[in-house]
């Protein structure tokens, strides 16, 4: 874990969450307070609970963000939410990419760009994810999908302030199922070795979070592999004492 990348820690509540849920992000804010100076933490709710969710949170060490957003600041796109939008909500990152959304919406490498380049262009953070499916990774192609991802997903001009690049094995994903540590090591370690190659000393400060099935039971091992900056936390991060289970693992 590489000292002078700051950790990030961030849920992705997908398609869960009520107005009352904001009791859950309370007790996230407070729990996470102590390790404020330490790590950033992120809470992704769905959309109908951002605006809620970032006054809740405002002045505290949570930063609220997105689950997607469209590529074009606005016009005749029903259903759509632009990061504009998502900006003026109290949104400060957006999640693009996400296996999900790749896999149900058929959205492409070109369209994952376009969107982080939305987000930028909003003034979010962007954090795209990237990974292989469990047919890719029995035929061996884990690395070649994953390059080929970063290559097509990722807009030129990243710096570690505007882009975090997020690894979720698909087959990972919801499943109890995570890669060896090394696996994850040898994933991580290409994707900063790409970074480094297209951004320069940029790229090497490019955060790399981890997501599969993270857990405060698997937390502590996943999060000390060299390259993992952190998490992209799904079901955990639903509830505040498990979320904050994988926080303190940065205490």
């Amino acid at each position: 874990m590489a000292s002078a990348r700051r950790p990030l820690v961030a849920g992705n509540w997908k398609m869960n969450g009520w107005r009352r849920s904001a009791e859950e992000l309370a007790k996230i804010i407070a729990g996470a307070r102590e390790l404020s100076a330490r790590i950033d933490i992120a809470v992704c709710p769905p959309a109908t609970l951002i605006a809620d969710f970032a006054a809740c949170a405002r002045g505290s060490a949570v930063m609220i963000g997105a689950q997607d957003c469209h590529a074009e600041a606005s016009g005749a796109f029903t259903g759509d939410i632009s990061a504009e939008m998502l900006k003026d909500a109290g949104a400060q990152a957006a999640i693009v990419g996400h296996s999900e959304r790749r896999s149900t919406h058929n959205e492409t490498d070109a369209q994952v760009r376009a969107k982080a380049l939305a987000a930028w262009r909003a003034g979010l953070l962007a954090i795209v994810c990237i990974g292989e499916t469990r047919a890719e990774r029995e035929a061996g192609e884990t690395i070649a999908v994953v390059g080929r991802q970063l290559q097509g997903s990722l807009p030129d001009g990243a710096t570690a302030e505007n882009l975090v690049v997020a690894y979720e094995p698909i087959w990972a994903i919801g499943t109890g199922l995570t890669p060896t540590p090394a696996d994850v090591a040898e994933v991580h370690g290409v994707i900063r070795q790409r970074l480094g190659d297209r951004y320069g000393a940029a790229g090497q400060g490019v955060r790399i979070l981890y997501g599969g099935s993270v857990k405060p039971a698997n937390a502590g091992e996943l999060m000390h592999i060299a390259n993992v900056d952190g998490a992209l936390v799904g079901g955990a991060s639903l509830k505040a004492e498990e979320f904050l289970g994988i926080v303190n693992v940065y205490r």
